[in-house]
């Protein structure tokens, strides 16, 4: 039996560094100000092996999902879910009324209530447009999710 352990973690910089291995997030510094709100971990057994993470921020006073990522060989196990539902009950809690993030991997978010947001007219909160990846190796999708 897989024991699987969820809970708040304050190491933002080990969840960045795990974003950057599973090719979900660019290792550059970010453009843009950012307040991170919380940080969730996921892992595996008493050695306290990484699973899966997500990073609940603000930016120019909106709720963003500043990176999310589950383990290759976690991926069919439902953590990315169980993430996504603990930063949605995270939003609702501190009242906010819609939740956004940069999708590199859009049909996950699209199962999950996500819609698409032209670039073009979405807020310009996202350091996308300064990676050297984007448009190029990467075209990721502005998504937002309304929260009831």
């Amino acid at each position: 039996m897989m024991r699987l352990i969820m809970k708040e973690t304050d190491e933002y910089e080990r969840l960045v560094k795990f974003f950057v291995e599973n090719e979900l997030e660019f290792d550059g510094d970010e453009e843009v100000d950012t307040d991170i709100v919380k940080c969730y971990k996921v892992t595996h057994g008493e050695e306290d092996f990484l699973v899966g993470g997500v990073v609940l921020a603000k930016r120019e006073g909106r709720y963003i999902i500043d990176g999310i990522a589950v383990d290759k060989m976690y991926r069919k196990s439902k953590v990315g879910e169980i993430l996504l539902k603990k930063v949605i009950e995270q939003v609702k809690e501190l009242g906010g009324k819609e939740l956004y993030l940069v999708a590199r991997a859009p049909g996950f978010f699209k199962k999950n209530g996500f819609v698409a947001v032209d670039p073009d007219t979405a807020p310009n909160f996202f350091e996308c447009k300064y990676c050297p990846q984007y448009q190029v190796s990467c075209h990721p999708e502005v998504m937002k999710l309304e929260i009831a």
